[in-house]
């Protein structure tokens, strides 16, 4: 049998300098969250088929990496000619396993509860540049707060982070974008779509970046819809040049589709978040705004940065999945970083990769130093070590210029050559 000595299509190695700047990157993330209150908590990476399956995670329930049944389960499953042979399944996101974390432990948990998450997640999908079969995850969750308070802290929380992240590499200017799924619908019922046609409508204007109006006008004809319809609702948004406020663009819906009060929930939200970003950060109402997971039942939010061609975050409320597992609605409302296209974004920005740490110093031991000196450099090495002072001693090798230019390369400043006695 050949070994294949590369990872598995969509999945990477990570090399120590990567991981010096992940984990850089990521104990900024857990620091700056934790000042809002955010509790770290952990959930298994595979979880219950039927959760992954139950039609809240969009496409992403077409991507699910299946873990079969085994041995006596496996057998019988395949004696009674069962199509379905997968118990299990490795997790596509954070958010199916925190409802079921919280509807198995909210009687351990605060109300509301803040929760940030961090972890791998798994999709069979088409890998490209930022995005990958295995990625890291980073969640923040507030769970059982049903006012637009929840919708403020998460903008406001996310933005300070990633203001903190990206003036690391000069980036200061990024968007959010705000919509909300009750708009969405709203419009889709004003123009005379029938409540079941509208999830099919909205993946269609989900592709307003890429394909434009006449792109969702052609699609929606063919998926089967009346002409007359088409026009009507698309009309809604032709009009649509710079920022709109939500007022403005929602004031010809009816009422009877439509509660002003989710109209004024969201601008309270911009408002709100406006006053507690950095001004460099942009707020604006995007009604073209779709997020493609079906849990999804009210505010919604996206940011993006430009000159890239994808979202770096992304969440909004769903407060009817939780429910879901324990028989109660549970208020539900959530934000995710886009963390390997963060990394991606800083990479591409970095001159020189985070330093192993403020003081450091590598020792390198020629071949022939007696055993007492070199008790002597470990003993030294520990008390520097436990100054703070990174450490590494190493052999000297014959190209020593080359051995040094890796090491400078890694992050290390001061260097100690130590020849025999």
């Amino acid at each position: 049998m050949k070994f294949i000595k590369t990872p598995v299509k969509g999945m990477c190695d990570m090399l120590p300098a990567d991981m010096r700047l992940r984990e850089h990157i990521l104990q900024m993330i857990k620091t700056s969250y934790a000042a809002y209150g955010f509790m770290q908590i952990e959930t298994p990476v595979m979880e219950h088929i039927e959760n992954l399956t139950s039609k809240q995670g969009g496409d992403n329930e077409k991507l699910i990496f299946k873990v079969m049944k085994r041995g006596a389960d496996l057998t019988r499953a395949i004696e009674a000619g069962k199509q379905e042979f997968a118990d299990n399944g490795l997790r596509y996101d954070l958010t199916v396993p925190l409802a079921r974390y919280y509807a198995n432990n909210k009687e351990k948990l605060p109300t509301p509860f803040k929760a940030l998450q961090i972890g791998n997640v798994w999709r069979a999908d088409n890998p490209q540049k930022g995005r990958f079969r295995q990625f890291t995850q980073c969640d923040i969750d507030i769970l059982g707060d049903d006012t637009n308070l929840a919708e403020i802290e998460l903008v406001a929380a996310t933005s300070d982070m990633l203001s903190q992240i990206f003036s690391e590499v000069g980036i200061t200017d990024f968007t959010i974008h705000i919509n909300d799924r009750q708009i969405l619908r709203a419009a889709a019922l004003q123009a005379g779509f029938d409540e079941e046609a509208i999830g099919s409508v909205l993946i269609s204007l989900d592709k307003y970046d890429k394909i434009g109006l006449d792109g969702i006008r052609k699609e929606l004809i063919e998926n089967g819809y009346a002409e007359e319809v088409v026009t009507r609702y698309l009309s809604i948004y032709e009009s649509l040049q710079g920022d709109v406020t939500c007022g403005d663009f929602c004031k010809d819906i009816a009422e009877e589709y439509l509660d002003r009060k989710v109209v004024d929930g969201v601008d309270d939200i911009i408002s709100c978040a406006k006053a507690m970003i950095n001004e460099h950060v942009k707020i604006t109402f995007d009604p073209t705004l779709v997020r493609g997971m079906g849990y999804y039942t009210g505010t919604i939010f996206e940011i993006s940065i430009d000159g890239y061609n994808f979202s770096i975050a992304g969440g909004g409320r769903y407060d009817k999945m939780i429910g879901k597992f324990c028989g109660q609605d549970v208020s539900a409302c959530g934000f995710s970083i886009g963390f390997e296209r963060i990394i991606t974004i800083l990479k591409d920005k970095l001159e020189t990769v985070t330093p192993v740490s403020e003081k450091n110093l590598a020792i390198l031991i020629g071949k022939n130093v007696s055993l007492d000196r070199k008790l002597e450099i470990f003993k030294r090495a520990k008390a520097l070590r436990a100054e703070g002072t990174t450490v590494t001693i190493q052999p000297m090798r014959k190209n020593m210029k080359q051995q040094i230019e890796k090491l400078e390369a890694e992050g290390f400043k001061e260097f100690e050559k130590v020849y025999n006695d």
